[in-house]
């Protein structure tokens, strides 16, 4: 049962339909997934398009994602599909993005992270930040395995951003929620409670005063919750709007049915109610930072701690396609950066990163040993190394961290590629060829019986 008292409020809430919601918390929640557009070219077969996305698909059933060799090599995203309505906040309001610096503040495990590095680009870059160590990892993970390289990995608690003042152009808060939208969930009902949900909408205040003065004047804050809660939703925007002269801004949502615009005193915001739109519940609302003129902040000098050698750039521009102003090297490892060197030392002195860049290879003495970042990373030259194409038996063992064979694939180096898509590094000594995929990301589960009718069928396209 939905919680009792849950169901009292929603009787006497403005915009909801008690029944017809009630009725949709308890069916499953709509399949979705988000296509990798700089890695597959590819729709599911006989899906419907996400209205708001122009990457995002229904899908009819839930595939077994484990065992989809193209979802570890990061072709798409499996994200509920009201989060992907953040695509229109960004189209309709970031009118120039070059050079833009993003913000996503709770970004674990990466949906939205991911979604906001195919918007960006190369245009500028992403800080997907996640205060929980431990998913900080799995929201590293997911940023590699999308192999875009636009986008730093943070693990701070929002205070930290406070030092970065006037700095981001754009900043998303999907805030953490008393998580009514998600209710068909019966985890998280039971965790639900009216003393839980007032303590979210505290934590949310804090959460944006701590990062606004990140925001450039001018700049464009976007907060979110999975929850109907007015307390957390439209009285929590007032409230900001009220302590720092924001300005609440609309966006067109005259193509999209179902998605209800909330009107409270002088702020908008956006309603997603499972039962008239196909996805969980969401709010959503934007608003812009008053300019308040306070001049260009400046941020003190930092002695370069580059460690770059003039034969890494010769190595790594045979490798990948790059400005070399953004290569950087510490403790053997030479990395991709998403932005100039500079302005990556200056953001390591501020915040915790734990993935700063594409890590792409380790000098030993003469020579190199390639990582699986660079395996996955786009912009990776086609001909960088030898590659082999296997089938799904022999990917699901790579993935697995298995020894597996390979017919005349030559010494040395070589890329596995499944259906065109590359998958990781295995080098050939002779007697064995050694799989080098991540041991912490191995698929550990048997392999099930009917995994080939739990697969997404595709239509490709050139």
């Amino acid at each position: 049962m939905l919680p009792a008292r849950f169901q009292e409020r929603i009787k006497e809430q403005k915009y909801i339909d008690a029944l017809q919601l009630e009725e949709a918390l308890n069916r499953p929640s709509p399949v979705s997934i988000r296509i990798n557009p700089e890695k597959w070219k590819g729709a599911p077969t006989n899906s419907d398009r996400v209205p708001w996305s122009d990457w995002g698909y229904y899908l009819d059933t839930r595939p077994l994602f484990t065992f989809d060799p193209l979802f570890h090599s990061g072709c798409y995203y499996p994200q509920e599909a009201s989060g992907m309505f953040l695509e229109q906040a960004y189209k309709q309001l970031v009118t120039d993005s070059h050079g833009v610096r993003v913000l996503d503040l709770c970004g674990s495990p990466g949906g939205k992270s991911t979604h906001l590095s195919s918007l960006i680009s190369d245009n500028g870059f992403l800080v997907a930040n996640e205060v929980i160590k431990s998913r900080a990892g799995i929201l590293a993970e997911n940023i590699t395995k999308w192999g875009i390289g636009n986008t730093l990995v943070t693990n701070n608690d929002p205070m930290a951003f406070r030092r970065l003042n006037n700095y981001f152009d754009l900043i998303l808060a999907d805030a953490p929620c008393s998580g009514e939208g998600m209710f068909s969930d019966l985890t998280i009902r039971s965790e639900w409670s009216p003393e839980n949900a007032a303590l979210c909408a505290e934590r949310q205040r804090r959460i944006i005063m701590d990062i606004w003065p990140s925001l450039k004047e001018n700049g464009i804050l976007i907060y979110s919750t999975c929850t109907f809660n007015p307390a957390e939703n439209e009285e929590n925007i007032k409230w900001i709007v009220q302590n720092t002269g924001a300005s609440s801004l609309s966006l067109d949502i005259s193509k999209f049915n179902g998605i209800q615009e909330i009107s409270y005193k002088d702020i908008i915001g956006y309603g997603f109610y499972p039962g008239r739109i196909r996805g969980e519940g969401l709010f959503i609302s934007v608003f812009r930072k008053p300019d308040e003129s306070p001049g260009k902040t400046k941020h003190l000098f930092i002695k370069n701690d580059n460690q770059l050698t003039r034969n890494d750039s010769k190595i790594t521009e045979k490798l990948i396609s790059t400005s070399l102003t953004n290569l950087y090297r510490h403790d053997d490892i030479v990395y991709d950066l998403s932005l100039p060197v500079e302005e990556y030392i200056l953001l390591k002195n501020y915040l915790r990163i734990i993935k700063g860049g594409t890590a792409l290879y380790k000098i030993r003495k003469d020579d190199f040993t390639p990582l699986h970042e660079l395996g996955i990373f786009c912009k990776m030259k086609k001909n960088a190394f030898p590659s082999v194409e296997i089938d799904f038996s022999q990917a699901i063992s790579f993935l697995k961290k298995e020894n597996i064979e390979l017919k005349n694939a030559s010494k040395g180096w070589t890329l596995l590629k499944y259906r065109g898509i590359n998958l990781g590094f295995v080098k050939n000594i002779g007697k064995r060829v050694n799989n080098y995929f991540p041991t912490g990301w191995r698929i550990r589960m048997n392999v099930p019986e009917d995994i080939q009718k739990r697969q997404i069928d595709w239509n490709l396209t050139d």
